[in-house]
């Protein structure tokens, strides 16, 4: 993320692919604004949710500015149920498919895509739901957080901005 940052890549973009996740990425995006964002520096985090968005970002995603760069977030889920009701004749290549296996075709699809257009990206499949993985998770982006806000030569524990507008508040409602 450095490496993006110092190019010039500061549009965090995080494709969320399961509406399950979004609590862990709303506070991801917390973390990564609240941490980083000062003295003119830091990232800006958009949560896009897939595969909505395919049809109203992915146009701007693929051939829009190129000041992103992106983070798949997925769970991988097996029990998925698969498609059996009448299909209209253009789309009978869904029949017989999961829910799950049509989702994970189209984000490799977008990753394919991200790739041949040297999109930079990550990403992130949880296999397993539970404490454990969420702990790890939470870790990681914690520890990457302060990592980079010691290389951006920035104090990733404080929000000064933000005391500005409580005390502005205080003062207001005293």
């Amino acid at each position: 993320m450095y490496r993006f940052y110092v190019s010039g890549k500061t549009n965090s973009v995080i494709l969320n692919f399961d509406k399950s996740l979004i609590s862990l990425i709303e506070w991801y995006q917390q973390l990564l604004s609240e941490s980083l964002g000062k003295k003119g520096k830091g990232f800006f985090p958009i949560i896009s949710n897939l595969p909505k968005d395919n049809h109203s970002l992915m146009q701007l995603y693929l051939d829009g500015n190129k000041n992103c760069f992106f983070t798949f977030f997925d769970v991988i889920d097996a029990n998925s149920p698969k498609i059996k009701n009448k299909i209209l004749d253009n789309f009978k290549y869904l029949k017989g498919h999961s829910l799950q296996s049509i989702k994970l075709a189209q984000k490799q699809a977008t990753q394919i895509v991200f790739k041949s257009k040297k999109i930079p990206f990550r990403s992130f499949e949880i296999l397993k739901k539970n404490e454990e993985t969420l702990g790890e998770l939470f870790t990681f982006f914690m520890l990457e957080t302060i990592l980079l806000g010691k290389m951006m030569k920035i104090n990733p524990f404080d929000q000064p901005a933000v005391e500005l507008i409580k005390k502005e508040t205080k003062k207001i409602l005293v």
